[in-house]
């Protein structure tokens, strides 16, 4: 070992201690945040609703709606949908649930390191089963490189949320939420919203204002569209080829591309079928301590909605972590090549009218 390096373990642990806090009141951060913070998006526009004629769903929004942000959600947000030139659709309500849950992570990780408790686990609820979330912290871990594991197992979370909802997991029982799962938009959405919560808990400011300004300034950068009528327009343009208005929430056959493609790295989806490499987004990385799946483990155990022999070749498997979500991505993904890519549907002939807001 260096001699140096007992020095600056040491160095770096008193850094860490006194570093400032993410100035949110504390009873918002003694226990996890519900699952789903803010109410959660359907992709498309004026989508019927089975058993309620009346209802047209539009989950959409623009810049002029988009008001501050503030930990755990309030009614002055704004949230929805809207269209970006440079991101495709992006989820503001996924969008700032993640970065919520970096900034939760992140104040949970610290306490814990300050009371160097170097090995801890909190229960997360129950998803698909009971979700624990296990951790190994060291004193050489700097405020930035918690502010990275944080990031990473809230996205963990925001992919478990995608396949458990696959897998007939639900906010409202006997109501299927399904045909949401792995929406083109979710995953994107929810890697952005990573990367604004640790910008934001580097700020100087404030959580809440810098993760107002932070979204500013994402949105002017990828070129969003300027009012909810213009995103209105854009979800027209794919109506039929992305999404059907003629079949009502919650059928699968509302949602007619997803994206199963979350990890490492992702790619926005943009209207015209066009890439764009200087919006593509990767998982951050620890800079020195390497993998940051070493440090963490999100432990789940299956219930029996899960077809575990199918997906793992064993249906006595008690439990799963985030190394096993690749596996039961690709099982969603494939039965949903073989289930729902050969239907066909008509686009809506008001596909091309244009809304007025």
């Amino acid at each position: 070992m260096k001699s140096w390096l007992p020095v600056f373990i040491l160095f770096s642990f008193f850094q860490n201690v006194s570093s400032r806090p993410i100035n949110i009141a504390d009873k918002r951060l003694v226990t996890p945040p519900p699952r789903i913070i803010r109410t959660c998006c359907s992709f498309g526009v004026d989508v019927k609703v089975a058993v309620v004629p009346f209802l047209r769903y539009n989950d959409i929004t623009g810049p002029e709606y988009i008001g501050p942000h503030t930990f755990l959600g309030s009614k002055q947000e704004g949230n929805g949908i809207v269209y970006t030139q440079k991101g495709g659709f992006v989820d503001i309500g996924h969008l700032r649930d993640q970065a919520d849950w970096t900034a939760f992570l992140y104040n949970m990780i610290r306490k814990n390191q300050e009371d160097q408790k170097n090995l801890f686990q909190i229960k997360l609820g129950y998803e698909g089963g009971p979700k624990v979330l296990k951790l190994a912290i060291t004193p050489l871990m700097s405020s930035e490189d918690i502010m990275i594991i944080a990031g990473r197992i809230a996205y963990d979370l925001s992919v478990w949320h995608e396949i458990g909802t696959w897998n007939g997991t639900s906010l409202i029982p006997l109501l299927p939420e399904r045909y949401s799962a792995f929406s083109i938009e979710d995953g994107y959405s929810n890697l952005l919203g990573i990367r604004l919560g640790i910008e934001a808990l580097k700020s100087k400011s404030s959580f809440e204002d810098a993760m107002t300004r932070e979204i500013n300034d994402l949105l002017a950068n990828l070129e969003v569209l300027p009012t909810k009528e213009d995103t209105y327009n854009a979800m027209m343009q794919v109506e039929g080829d992305w999404w059907s208005r003629r079949a009502k929430l919650p059928s699968m056959k509302v949602m007619k591309k997803r994206d199963f493609n979350v990890y490492p790295c992702i790619s926005p989806t943009l209207l015209d079928g066009s890439e764009n490499a200087e919006t593509n987004l990767c998982l951050p990385e620890l800079p020195t301590l390497g993998d940051p799946n070493k440090f963490y483990r999100i432990q789940i155990e299956l219930n029996n909605k899960f077809p575990k022999k199918e997906i793992f070749g064993d249906e006595n498997i008690k439990y799963i972590t985030q190394k096993d979500f690749p596996t039961l991505i690709h099982y969603a993904a494939e039965q949903s090549k073989k289930f729902y890519d050969p239907l066909v549907y008509r686009p809506d002939p008001a596909k091309h009218h244009r809304k007025q807001f």
